[in-house]
């Protein structure tokens, strides 16, 4: 009777494609490779799987994030050697990673109370200064402001470019206010009103196209090259450009914010420029291009993780406020301990990843840092002005 039972389950037919009818094998039928899933289901498994596509919420997450953190070059030696089902895709992992890193850096850095103006606007209180001492030390008071910024954001992407480009916009308005000072002085007048920037200036002081202040109609940007329709573009991504950086002086928060909306997009596509400066750097190890490319996402993605935790660090002290304690210390420990490990990180990821002696491995991460540094500039940049367009 135990035979018969065995021979009947034996000869019960498979379940067969509802596309080819061919007797399915597994999740997706081998030969159309339509999935056995439709989307005629229960709506609840059906988010279930979207969260699992696209999160990956699963075990694979804590087998991933602790030796992406702690073990360089480990998930990428892991991938050649094929074990990739273990963990959560390179692609995804930094992707999801990079979206989360900056959206919790935009709760966490905070640009409220401090002034930054653009081109030579934006300080109220250096354009209302009446003699050169005062403009001196206001503009002292604005640079402290911005460089202690800088210093909180150093390890953020994006920031810096903005924040050195509203300190070079305080020296620039106060340069500008002590000449008119002067000349006021030297010909007896009485100093120019606040907010005056220049005598002979008119109009729109944001921007400036061919030696003269930008105006939709008077001084617009017109690049022979580009048919009018590419003009009228130009002319009012400069118009949202004046618009959001007064909102912006405003509050600089609306600034940052955009800023560091865009920097995930701009990570991305600095991503294959990385990924062929490794491919040149070591193009006699006769690796795939693809191969440099899951390095580069594997680094990148820890920069990320890196960047998360450091938030994390500075929202714990910030939350703390003012009250000195031992755990200020341990955590100001910790920023000071994750700043070093980064670079050390990447070192020791490229050594083990291409296994190159300590020499040569130590020249071409300088070169390839140096490289790479002015590419991320150039990127932070456009990522600033990308961001002043479109917040």
């Amino acid at each position: 009777m135990g035979s018969e039972m065995t021979n009947n389950s034996a000869a019960a037919p498979r379940p067969t494609c509802q596309n080819c009818g061919v007797p399915l094998l597994g999740e997706h039928c081998h030969a159309c490779g339509q999935p056995v899933k439709g989307l005629v289901r229960h709506f609840s498994s059906i988010i279930g799987d979207f969260l699992d596509s696209v999160f990956n919420i699963d075990a694979r997450v804590f087998r991933t994030l602790w030796p992406l953190f702690a073990k360089p070059g480990y998930l990428s030696l892991e991938y050649f050697a094929g074990h990739r089902i273990r963990y959560v895709s390179p692609v995804r992992l930094f992707v999801f990673l990079s979206i989360v890193t900056f959206f919790v850096a935009q709760l966490s850095v905070d640009f409220s109370g401090m002034k930054v103006g653009f081109n030579g606007a934006g300080d109220e209180a250096i354009a209302k200064a009446t003699t050169v001492a005062e403009v001196n030390a206001r503009r002292g008071v604005a640079v402290k402001e911005l460089e202690k910024a800088k210093r909180e954001t150093e390890d953020t992407p994006g920031v810096s470019v903005g924040l050195d480009a509203a300190m070079a916009a305080i020296n620039t308005q106060a340069d500008r206010r002590i000449k008119m000072l002067e000349e006021a002085s030297r010909a007896g007048r009485a100093p120019p009103p606040p907010g005056v920037t220049s005598e002979e200036e008119e109009g729109d002081q944001d921007i400036s196209f061919n030696g003269k202040p930008w105006d939709p109609v008077k001084n617009p940007v017109n690049v022979s090259w580009l048919p009018d329709a590419g003009n009228r573009k130009l002319n009012d991504m400069a118009g949202h450009f004046r618009d959001n950086v007064r909102r912006g002086e405003k509050d600089p928060n609306l600034i940052k914010d955009a800023v560091l909306s865009t920097v995930p997009t701009a990570l991305i596509l600095m991503l294959p420029l990385f990924a062929l400066m490794l491919k040149i750097a070591y193009a006699f190890k006769r690796r795939l291009y693809m191969e440099h490319l899951i390095v580069a996402l594997h680094s990148h993605a820890f920069l990320c993780l890196a960047l998360l935790v450091l938030f994390g660090l500075m929202a714990l002290q910030d939350s703390l406020g003012a009250i000195a304690s031992p755990l200020h210390s341990l955590i100001k420990l910790g920023e000071v301990a994750l700043g070093i490990w980064m670079p050390l990180y990447l070192l020791i990821m490229q050594k083990r990843v291409y296994g190159q002696g300590w020499i040569m491995t130590l020249l071409k991460y300088c070169v390839l840092g140096v490289c790479y540094s002015v590419l991320l500039s150039i990127g932070a940049a456009f990522t600033m002005l990308a961001g002043l367009v479109w917040m």
